[in-house]
């Protein structure tokens, strides 16, 4: 047999998991993880190596119903992502039913020829009376290829997903080489990390509102210190107190946990300076969404 290779694209409803199996595949953190919905906003290509095969995989926005322009920008890369690759892994999690959000992504993936693995995530959250219901639901739409139980945060059954997406993949080249995990520019996976962390400690009603540009990033000729400055945008005047938080204590614990992740990824000290600005209703301003990366 010889070499393989192809892409594979995760897809779902958004907060099943999907960020927190990629990270679990490639060892490292590329792609944002929080308790909130519709964390992921660009398709996220991370490089998986092995013997003889590279997966490179395409961590999608969550599909879903969109409400405002940044939304469909969400939804439209999710669904563009479906025709470009060889398998697609669509993350469910536990449930005593199929929702009307499974039911609007069967729907518009069911006609699709690409090999289609079904991954029921967070197996570790269910009974086996729960499990074999949820697997019955799903057999009966007759769309998958393969339908495979794991637990992303457990480290269950990760490695019989890959063994299962590399018996799908056609024999091809080796695209990226082989320390390579992820295409993203550093720049990106610093502002995910801090909007990561914006995600962690601010108040529902914020999350989705807010966008991080790096403004300056460059390491110190003289030592092994890299300075970062970033603007955190968010819709509301009363947000932006929200996340500076009383006496700037919130910000302080942003920029703090944001660092320790950041100087992780750059294996060098980091000194991190955050500002926090107003714009309102970007997220339906066509201009601001290409500045801040959302084409």
């Amino acid at each position: 047999m010889g070499y393989k290779s192809g892409f594979a694209s995760i897809i779902g409803r958004p907060n099943v998991g999907k960020s927190t199996l990629l990270n679990k595949i490639i060892g490292e953190k590329i792609a944002i993880m929080s308790s909130k919905p519709q964390t992921t906003r660009n398709k996220i290509q991370a490089i998986y190596t092995g013997k003889d095969f590279q997966i490179v995989f395409i961590d999608t926005p969550g599909i879903h119903k969109p409400k405002h322009k940044l939304g469909q920008f969400m939804v439209n890369a999710a669904k563009e992502s479906l025709k470009e690759v060889d398998v697609i892994l669509y993350v469910v999690e536990d449930g005593d039913k199929i929702g009307p959000g499974d039911q609007y992504i069967i729907e518009e993936i069911k006609d699709i020829d690409t090999p289609i693995i079904l991954v029921m995530n967070k197996i570790d959250k269910m009974n086996q009376e729960q499990f074999n219901k949820l697997y019955e639901m799903y057999k009966e739409t007759d769309i998958f290829t393969d339908i495979i139980a794991i637990s992303a945060l457990e480290d269950v059954n990760i490695g019989v997903l890959i063994q299962k997406i590399v018996d799908l993949l056609p024999q091809g080249p080796q695209y990226y080489p082989e320390d390579m995990i992820t295409d993203q520019p550093e720049r990106v996976i610093v502002s995910e990390i801090i909007r990561e962390k914006i995600l962690h400690y601010t108040e529902e009603e914020i999350p989705h509102g807010v966008a991080v540009e790096i403004t300056m990033m460059k390491k110190r000729p003289d030592k092994d210190i890299v300075d970062i400055n970033a603007t955190i945008y968010c819709e509301k005047q009363s947000h932006k107190g929200i996340i500076i938080g009383k006496g700037g204590r919130k910000l302080k614990g942003i920029g703090k946990s944001a660092r320790e992740d950041i100087e992780r990824l750059l294996g060098s000290k980091v000194y991190l300076e955050l500002w926090v600005k107003v714009s309102e209703d970007w997220r339906n301003n066509q201009h601001r969404l290409r500045n801040f990366g959302y084409e």
